[in-house]
């Protein structure tokens, strides 16, 4: 009678184990993949910010009459393609984020473009103004560039927890994939050429 016991409780004790350990790791993995989520949100906070700037931006800049209207029909239309694109956090590919980023990045030509435009009419520059949307347009694009950052790294914790062993085998027991970063765009890796002709 006392091995039926004996036998009973190492049963239960390693049913217990194994639940606890089961539960732990798939709540881990639920909890880290929302820090991904949250993080994502708030990339994508950084970047609205920004496209709700910019009708400001392009607002004070058209009360200069004759400044050039190819560049703000160009800022205009990159925001409108910019604020299109968006991704379910649920489908964090290297191919959305990619058409996500290049979205973004035609953007910030665009804007780049009009800043360098705007080099050329120092009434405008001496706008407070437009002084101080620029300087929030500068903050917003530090901000966007913290956020990256810190996306970039959830989604390493993430990735590291899903493909360490034993971890591993409960992630692909329940479909949690790897998450994909944030990668610099092509090209910049080459220091651009700068010209004073």
């Amino acid at each position: 009678m006392k091995k039926k016991w004996i036998v009973l409780i190492v049963v239960a004790l390693v049913v217990l184990i194994g639940y606890s350990t089961f539960k732990g790791t798939y709540n881990g993995l639920v909890q880290r993949e929302e820090s991904i989520d949250g993080a994502w949100a708030q990339v994508e906070n950084q970047y609205q910010r920004r496209a709700d700037l910019i009708p400001n931006l392009v607002n004070t800049v058209k009360g200069y009459a004759d400044f050039e209207q190819e560049t703000l029909t160009g800022v205009i239309e990159a925001r409108a393609k910019a604020t299109s694109v968006s991704i379910d956090p649920s489908n964090l590919t290297p191919q959305a984020i990619a058409n996500f980023e290049q979205a973004q990045q035609g953007l910030s030509g665009a804007l780049s473009r009009l800043m360098v435009t705007v080099e050329r009419y120092p009434d405008l520059k001496a706008n407070t103004q437009f002084q101080q949307l620029q300087v929030q347009l500068e903050g917003t694009e530090n901000r966007i560039s913290v956020e990256r950052r810190n996306f970039n790294g959830i989604v390493q914790e993430y990735n590291t927890y899903i493909r360490t062993f034993p971890k591993n085998i409960y992630a692909n027991m329940f479909g949690f994939e790897k998450k994909a970063y944030f990668e610099a765009s092509a090209g910049a890796d080459t220091a651009p050429e700068v010209s004073f002709d």
